[in-house]
């Protein structure tokens, strides 16, 4: 694995994910939110699987790139449509990751293996794939989950666990009930996993 080259890609995907014109507050500083996703990719990444590989660590820092530019509202606000657009976005992801990476001259077959992982292509089958998915899930359980169930009615927010759950490996669950929760938050978990 080049050390330099996957700082560089970093710094390529951060670099076009701090144009986003949606923002998040972050310790009392107002940053990009997909900047602020990308870099918590990375740093949930390290912990769950230090022996990551390179295809892997650049699948989870490009997981979420330039998404705005794929606004959810472009599609028919119905489940139909939001399958759709995250279809749609899995491709645009690869497409922009790829872009960068051909940029820094990674090798076609390496460009290739971030692409088949950013469209979670055998889920279930490939490690990657499945490590992949569990770190968008821990991530949305520690970043996001806290602040989504005060929006949200407790059958929702349920549904959207079981189907959270559903993606993820053993391992993953292990690390989910690893993370420090508001009792309700907990409670919902362990209603959804019951």
């Amino acid at each position: 694995m080049s050390i330099h080259k996957l700082s560089e890609a970093y710094i390529l995907f951060d670099k076009a994910n701090a144009q986003d014109p949606n923002t998040e507050e972050v310790n009392g500083s107002v940053m990009p939110k997909e900047l602020i996703y990308g870099q918590r990719m990375s740093q949930v990444l390290d912990v769950f699987e230090p022996n990551a590989s390179e295809p892997l660590k650049l699948a989870a820092r490009s997981q979420h790139i330039c998404r705005w530019e794929i606004p959810r509202k472009s599609y028919p606000m119905n489940r139909v449509g939001y399958l759709q657009w995250r279809q749609e976005l899995k491709k645009f992801h690869a497409a922009k990751a790829s872009e960068i990476l051909e940029q820094l001259e990674y090798p076609k077959d390496s460009i290739d293996r971030v692409a088949f992982l950013l469209q979670k292509k055998k889920l279930k089958k490939d490690n990657d794939t499945q490590t992949l998915e569990d770190v968008v899930c821990l991530v949305f359980l520690k970043y996001y989950y806290e602040e989504f169930l005060t929006k949200h009615p407790d059958e929702k927010v349920i549904d959207i666990l079981q189907k959270t759950w559903h993606k993820m490996s053993v391992k993953g669950h292990k690390a989910a009930f690893k993370l420090s929760y508001s009792k309700k938050a907990l409670d919902l978990i362990q209603q959804a996993v019951a």
